[in-house]
């Protein structure tokens, strides 16, 4: 057998190993609580509540990332973790809503997405908002405990 058919046989048996990941919108409902935009970090965290990987930075001036204080610990604030996933502070009263690609292997298996929430002036909520990453979960809002009125995802 020449080597370019067994590469060909090789990559279509590892294939179905592969995850697949889907796209999920995450929908952050903000309080009317007055006062400066608020930045919010979107995280997944493992079953243990230990952080896996950032979806999303909201505000753009890395100097105040520090106060989103779990995932600024999770992350080690490592540029990397959040490069090509920022965008601005979310308004009061406002939304953040994203999508992004998850891997099916992340559903049902005990991770948890999360966000941490801070304003210029204001408290730090570190896990404002949590909710279990489910199919049941799909389309549920759950509520935040600080600046987040809501956080919800869909598939």
């Amino acid at each position: 057998m020449n080597k370019s058919l067994s590469a060909c046989l090789a990559a279509a048996l590892a294939l179905p190993a592969l995850s697949h990941a889907r796209p999920v919108v995450l929908t952050a409902q903000l309080q009317a609580y007055g006062g400066n935009g608020a930045y919010l970090a979107v995280y997944i965290t493992d079953a243990a509540g230990k952080y896996q990987k950032t979806l999303w930075v909201a505000g753009k001036k890395a100097k105040y990332y520090k106060h989103l204080g779990a995932w600024a610990r999770g992350s080690a604030l490592n540029a990397r973790e959040f490069d090509g996933v920022t965008g601005a502070s979310v308004g009061s009263g406002k939304a953040l809503k994203v999508t992004v690609e998850l891997a099916d292997t992340l559903i049902d298996a005990g991770y948890e997405i999360r966000v941490d929430s801070a304003v210029e002036d204001g408290r730090d909520y570190p896990a404002d908002a949590r909710a279990p990453l489910t199919k049941a979960g799909a389309g549920k809002p759950v509520k935040g405990r600080g600046y987040i009125k809501s956080l919800s995802y869909d598939m």
